[in-house]
Formats: structure tokens, sequence, C-alpha cells
């Protein structure tokens, strides 16, 4: 399939040409064509798959086929989504795929003055993407009005609850029309979800294309034992390998990503912080200079991830074992996006044995050992376990399994020896 066949305006085939973009992924082949019907769709998609242009194109072609002026315009679609790096590059899609319609879009977030935002506003929107805190601000000083949505797009629902935002969608909900078309993006659907789903939808379409617990299968994964204290000595190690030319690494804390940046910024390896305590152009330079390969690492915060969309990033490495098992899914998934291949490579420490499990559990597979390294873990197990959020307590002693650096029916050799098979040359674009 190709998106020749699904009847887009040429206005919009001829911005996907020049975005590279010539057959849509799976998202985006069952999306568009019940979004194009006018149907409420409900999909469950990981970020990586093309959902942003799973939803953007098809009301983009919807809204264009509408106009009848470009006077008076008024806000017809609305996409709300947790966070400003996310709300950013959504903006960016629509502005990207709708460049040769006569829609207007803009992008309204928090952590900044509302001066600009404001004043783009006042000029006249087709398509408002924003973040719920700014924009129930804006909408209480009267300067949004919801009374025209069309199109409304909850995406990263989960992430939303997880956010503590549920209130403010609620909010939403009361006032928009209930005559519209919505779609709900999520990429795990937990019974909260459903729930929600259910009080926003109206006879919805379900389309899943990857399964919630599921990575994608391009993607490399590897697993480090290693002491707590010797963690700061095995990244360091695994970046001296010259295949990686760029890598992600995550961390719990904003805390742990400013730590994390200092070491390797003394080590001389570029590295830049991207969290919540980072001021908006902070975060969007860290960002860009990411993206535009100045700098050369990027440590971030779950949170703060969830926005950050790079073409061709090959590593990702868990620093920190996240104790939410969902949120490996979701890390590491920053590569192999769209087909192309990623490597994903985890630091294991005795305390987060239990997390590891539990993340295995739900891939459904046991991550490959890569025991050929020079920090083995040592002490199997300390006597504190760190506290889980939202989890009860568990014992951090590992079932067949014992973290050693020998006797692992997984193991594989160390960062060197890892696939060296990375032709990024050869994949097509990423789908926003």
């Amino acid at each position: 399939m190709s998106f020749s066949s699904l009847n887009l305006l040429p206005s919009i085939l001829k911005s996907l040409d020049e975005e590279g973009y010539t057959d849509p992924t799976p998202i985006q082949s069952q999306a568009i064509p019940v979004a194009l019907k006018g149907k409420d769709l409900l999909a469950c998609a990981q970020t990586g798959t093309g959902k942003t242009a799973a939803f953007a194109i098809p009301i983009i072609q919807l809204l264009q086929k509408r106009r009848t002026s470009s006077e008076d315009r008024k806000i017809r679609s609305l996409i709300v989504t947790p966070t400003r790096e996310l709300a950013i590059q959504i903006d960016e899609s629509f502005k990207n795929y709708g460049r040769h319609t006569d829609l207007r879009t803009t992008v309204v977030y928090g952590g900044v003055k509302q001066m600009k935002q404001v004043k783009r506003l006042k000029h006249g929107v087709d398509i408002l993407t924003a973040t719920p805190g700014r924009l129930l601000d804006l909408m209480n000083q009267g300067h949004i009005s919801l009374a025209d949505v069309e199109f409304f797009v909850l995406d990263e629902a989960d992430r939303m609850l997880d956010m503590g935002f549920i209130h403010d969608i609620r909010k939403l909900l009361k006032v928009l029309p209930s005559k519209r078309q919505t779609f709900f993006f999520s990429a795990t659907m937990p019974r909260e979800i459903v729930q929600l789903s259910g009080s926003i939808l109206k006879d919805p379409v379900k389309v899943e294309v990857t399964p919630e617990s599921s990575t994608v299968e391009t993607i490399q994964q590897g697993l480090y034992y290693v002491d707590k204290g010797n963690k700061n000595k095995l990244l360091i190690d695994v970046l001296q390998d010259d295949e990686i030319k760029s890598a992600l690494v995550f961390t719990r804390t904003k805390h742990g990503a400013n730590k994390v940046v200092k070491l390797l910024n003394r080590e001389n390896i570029g590295a830049e912080a991207i969290h919540g305590n980072k001021s908006q152009a902070a975060r969007q330079k860290a960002l860009g200079n990411f993206k535009d390969q100045v700098t050369r690492v990027l440590v971030a915060t779950d949170i703060a991830a969830r926005g950050i969309d790079v073409d061709e990033l090959q590593y990702v490495i868990n620093y920190e074992i996240p104790n939410i098992p969902e949120t490996y899914v979701h890390r590491i998934g920053r590569t192999g996006r769209a087909g192309a291949d990623g490597t994903a490579l985890s630091f294991c420490d005795a305390n987060e044995k239990a997390f590891l499990r539990d993340i295995e559990k739900l891939i459904d597979q046991n991550i490959p050992v890569i025991d050929d390294h020079d920090f083995p873990l040592v002490d199997h197990n300390p006597p504190e376990a760190p506290k889980q959020q939202g989890r009860r307590s568990r014992n951090s002693r590992s079932t067949g399994r014992n973290g050693s650096s020998n006797g692992s029916s997984g193991s594989n050799k160390g960062p060197r020896a890892k696939s060296s098979s990375r032709n990024s040359s050869g994949q097509r674009r990423r789908r926003k």
C-alpha cells in the first residue's frame, strides 16, 4: 500500500513526497481510512510507529475539504498532549503535512511567557496543539474558545494519567462540542485508559498495531549486570565504542540525569540533560543539539523523553532500570523507529533485579546478558531494596537468573562485539 492509494488530496501527497514518505506504516494504513470516514478512533500504538501522521493527515484533509473561507478562522481541531516537546513536534508535523494547504496551525504550552502564543491565536488558527495546563489557562483568560472544534485528539493518554492530567481532561470534555470526531491514542491500554476512552469516544473503531507488552522487533537488546557504584565506569567504557555516534541515556530522577551529564563532560564526552527542571529554552536547545549531533549524549528522565523524536537514533542506554515495566518499552522505543535498526542497553544492579523480572515478564523474553565487561556484578544481595512507587515491595533475589558474569544462557560479548549492522542510509525516513 502507498499513500497515493488512500485517496488523499494532491496537496497532501505532495507534502508527503517532499518529506520522503512513500508507504504508510501499519498504524497509518489502518487509521487514516477510518478517520476519513468520520469514525471515532481508539488506537493502541507505541511512540515511533508513525501515529502522529495517522491522525494529522486525515484531519488536514477533512478540514481542507470543508474550508469555505480563510477569514474569521476558528479553532476547528484540538490536539492535547502531555509534554511541551511532544506538542511542538506535533505542531511541526501538521505544518509539514499541510504546507500546501491554506490551513493555519499553532501550539501553546507552559513554561514560557504567553504573549507570543496569544498573539498567534488572535491572528486565527485552524489547528491547535496544546498541553493541558496552558490550554485551560488561556481558556480561562478568554483567549481560546473550543466551541467550533470538529476534531479532538487525545495523544499519549496513558502518560496523561501518569502525570495527573485526568482532571484537566475532564474539564476539557465539558466544554468541547458533543458533535465532534475524536481520536484517542495510547501506548498502553490499562483499565483506567479503557474507562476514560469510553467516556470520550462514540462507537469507535479500535486499531492496535503493536501489542502493548511487545518491543520493537528490530531493536537489539542487551543487559549488563553491574554494581551500582560501578555504573559510571561502565557507562564511560561503553561510550568508548566509536560505533555509538549518539546515545539517549535514561535515569529515573532529574538529579541523577544532572550527575551523569557532569560525569560524561568530565570525561570529554559531550552530554546535556533534558528534564522538568530545565527551562523550555534549555530543553529545546539540548534537544536541537542532540538532533544535529552537536551533542553526542542526551540524558533524560522518562517524562521529558516522551517528546523526543530523533531520526536514526541507534542507541538507548538504561543507566537505571525503570520500576514500571511499561516504561522500559517506551524508553527503548526511541530507537528502532519506523522499521530502522536500534540497540537498547540496560545496566542492572542487584536492587533492580525485581524490576528486571517484571520487564521480562511483560515483554515475554529474557534480555540477552552481556557478560564480557570489566565491571561484573559482585554484590548480588545488598541489604536495602529501593522503594517502589505504586508497586508492592519485592524480594530482590533473582529467581532462575543469578546475574553473575558466567553461566547465563543468553550471554553476549561486550559492547564492541555487538552487531555493527547499522545501514541507516538504507532506511526510509521516520514517520512522525
